[in-house]
């Protein structure tokens, strides 16, 4: 699955430097481009473009989901690495948006960006109405209060508590899982596809969310920041609540593998011909080091 990948990743790329704008009032593209280009895995996009592979769907408007996947990602990055909020200094390797440019024109180029990303998901020609407002309300149930906006929300009210282990799930469900959750449910929604294979992937993407965000807990405790490209060690310094504070390291690993047990137990239910792309990323998901 690395070609598949790869190529997929370079379509992703390509795609955001064709819609992200240059020209823009007081070079306001600049800090946007920054954010979004030369870097990332875009774990988001590939979930969307396997999803739609999965269910044989339109790879047009499964692009352009997978680009406002990635901004809606981007510009939630830009706002949490600002003072207000994680007050974090590096991202992807290098200086974070707002040590770049300026918090000001940081908060601007994030809220640009979340703009941007429902411009994508509306073209006037190519992509049926219905479509465009199934894509707008998943991306947009996923980001707000009820999702990642919500979960962000609880993280800053529980620095320096100890949560149990369902509030911990409720917490990342919001901050993290849902706009995975949604990668996968919106590459779905370019295709037609039955309700039975629709909640299969919705409790894959569950699943996947959340050990997303289990193996980040682990990784900000074993790696450093130059393998991290960002601050390693951060969350403890800041006294957050992690996996690995709840669990300690080797039972964050366990809990870990269990979720993506699910991830495919999920995947094999779904009655979908082809989800190897889907099944993959699972495992890199879990077995990634950075």
């Amino acid at each position: 699955m690395g070609r598949w990948v790869r190529s997929q990743q370079e379509a992703v790329e390509q795609a955001l430097v064709r819609w992200v704008p240059e020209r823009t009032p007081a070079d306001l593209g600049e800090p946007m481009r920054y954010a979004v280009t030369g870097g990332g895995k875009r774990l988001r996009p590939l979930l969307v473009l396997a999803a739609c592979e999965a269910v044989q769907g339109d790879p047009d408007a499964a692009l352009r989901a997978a680009c406002a996947v990635e901004l809606i990602h981007a510009y939630s990055l830009v706002h949490d690495d600002l003072p207000c909020m994680d007050n974090d200094v590096l991202r992807r390797g290098k200086p974070t948006v707002h040590v770049a440019y300026g918090e000001a024109r940081a908060l601007l180029a994030g809220d640009a960006l979340q703009a941007l990303a429902f411009e994508l998901l509306t073209p006037a020609q190519g992509v049926p109405a219905a479509t465009q407002a199934e894509l707008c309300r998943l991306l947009a149930c996923a980001a707000g209060a009820q999702g990642m906006a919500g979960g962000q929300a609880i993280d800053l009210a529980s620095v320096g508590r100890r949560l149990s282990e369902e509030q911990l799930r409720q917490m990342h469900r919001l901050k993290t899982g849902a706009l995975l959750q949604a990668s996968v449910l919106m590459g779905a929604a370019c295709g037609v596809i039955a309700r039975r294979a629709r909640e299969a992937l919705a409790r894959y993407g569950a699943a996947l969310g959340l050990a997303f965000q289990v193996v980040d807990d682990i990784l900000d405790v074993t790696q450093d920041s130059a393998t991290l490209g960002k601050t390693a060690g951060k969350d403890a310094a800041d006294d957050k609540p992690t996996y690995v504070a709840l669990m300690g390291l080797e039972g964050a690993r366990e809990h870990a593998g269990q979720l993506l047990e699910e991830a495919q137990q999920a995947l094999a239910a779904s009655g979908l011909a082809d989800t190897r792309a889907l099944a993959a990323l699972a495992q890199m998901v879990v077995h990634r080091t950075h």
